[in-house]
């Protein structure tokens, strides 16, 4: 069964398409369920007779799997591109290998292409665009003849436009078809309502062979030394203290719920064994790890998803659109401090439940950034991220007529597997060697480790 905001945002695609629009955007918070909207807006569309195939794009094979298995199950059809499917789901790296062949097999079709986090794909000309966005503007466009773009997250840190959107003027704010934000997820009780711990320091002591120095946070470390955050995640006594504390509220929540679970992002392959030998043997948790590196990592996702461990342990795997509504707890200890990347990793303990606790934890630093995105969570847009420019509306898309099924997957399908890979995020985070890290991290001591608790949602749920 929909949910209400799924169901009106449907009606509103299909009012707008056969009002002759072709392209939808909808702003749905993390953990809302754009996937099983988005899988409606197709169904409605094969029934209506207004489309042939439908093609989803997705920042990751993670997610691109899910994407399939979601389609597959409201459509009723196979959608893996084999023949008698309705259509395939695929990363947007594959984008850049599709031939000219496929194309124009597609120029024959009446095509609905749905782009997942779109905002993984930026600019309104072929100047600005990045790879996956020009590829977009130069050939998705041309064959699609509707498109439905879906975000969490609708900017980019670098500011530049995401492509097919448009931009008020001057204000520069992107216009939204519909827009479903968190407030109304967690009064709708569609989402679970965040609880951010930030952990901080009163006694951070930096010595050197001269001279050592006391700070009194962590904001105050980081502002006045050349040190980097990588050498406080990495710190022993930091990584003990934030496992604790998320292994001691999973421990809460399991005594309720017993399969809840535990996500802990690790900011590189290094860390993330760091802190599985720390849940293992020093707080007796069991735990897996995932990582871009790791063939099996799908598997080992979809093994945690359906069982009761406590944790796992990602590197850049489990940060968006990954569904796996048992995790409650998170800890956050990535080097990436975007508002973009911190909403997405805290929208994967947000997905409700049938358990009776519906609590969501994360735990990460108090640093400068995370403390001001986790106050303002309640707004779906920062200012911060608007477009001061003027920008035309995309180019129109082309229309064709429609035909019979088409028998085009094969080539792509067996391309796919060559060359899908997990995104890499196109974040700046901070980049050093191993050696330095460890040097910084024994010439530091953290002493007096505290919490304090962020609810940016002071309203009832109820």
């Amino acid at each position: 069964m929909l949910r209400k905001w799924q169901s009106q945002c449907a009606d509103a695609a299909l009012n707008k398409y056969q009002s002759g629009s072709q392209h939808f955007l909808c702003l749905a918070c993390p953990g809302a369920g754009k996937t099983v909207m988005a899988a409606e807006v197709a169904k409605r569309m094969l029934e209506l007779n207004l489309v042939d195939i439908i093609i989803c794009f997705a920042p990751s094979t993670a997610v691109v799997s899910s994407i399939k298995s979601t389609f597959s199950h409201i459509l009723k059809s196979s959608f893996c591109g084999s023949l008698g499917s309705v259509g395939n789901a695929y990363t947007y790296h594959n984008l850049m290998y599709f031939s000219k062949k496929f194309w124009d097999s597609l120029q024959r079709h009446r095509l609905l292409v749905i782009f997942d986090e779109i905002h993984h794909c930026s600019g309104d000309s072929l100047d600005n665009a990045n790879v996956w966005g020009g590829e977009i503007l130069a050939q998705v466009q041309k064959y699609a003849n509707y498109t439905l773009a879906l975000t969490g997250t609708p900017w980019r840190t670098d500011n530049v436009p995401i492509v097919l959107s448009n931009y008020t003027n001057p204000d520069g704010e992107i216009c939204c078809d519909y827009i479903y934000g968190l407030h109304e997820a967690i009064i709708d009780n569609v989402c679970r309502k965040p609880k951010i711990t930030l952990i901080n320091s009163a006694n951070l002591i930096l010595s050197s062979d001269h001279a050592s120095k006391i700070y009194g946070s962590i904001s105050e470390f980081l502002s006045e030394t050349s040190v980097s955050y990588q050498s406080i995640l990495n710190h022993p006594e930091a990584m003990r203290y934030v496992i604790k504390a998320g292994c001691e509220k999973l421990r809460e929540i399991r005594k309720v719920n017993s399969d809840a679970g535990g996500l802990v992002v690790a900011s590189s392959v290094e860390h993330a064994y760091q802190l599985l030998d720390i849940l293992e043997n020093e707080f007796s948790q069991t735990a897996t790890i995932v990582s871009y590196h790791d063939r099996e990592s799908l598997s080992k996702i979809a093994s945690y998803r359906q069982g009761a461990s406590e944790w796992i342990v990602s590197i850049g795997m489990i940060s968006e659109g990954t569904d796996i509504p048992r995790l409650q707890v998170c800890c956050h200890l990535s080097t990436v401090k975007t508002e973009l990347y911190f909403r997405q990793v805290l929208g994967r303990i947000l997905r409700v439940n049938q358990r009776i606790n519906q609590e969501a934890w994360l735990f990460t630093m108090a640093t400068d950034e995370l403390t001001l995105f986790s106050k303002r969570l309640v707004k779906n847009l920062p200012d911060d991220y608007i477009i001061l420019q003027d920008l035309p509306d995309p180019p129109p898309m082309k229309i064709q007529g429609g035909l019979p099924y088409p028998s085009f997957f094969n080539e792509i399908n067996e391309l796919t597997q060559e060359v899908e890979r997990v995104l890499k995020l196109d974040f700046n985070a901070e980049t050093l060697s191993s050696g330095s890290v460890a040097e910084n991290s024994k010439n530091l001591k953290i002493n007096c480790l505290h919490q304090r608790v962020i609810d940016a949602f002071l309203f009832s749920s109820t």
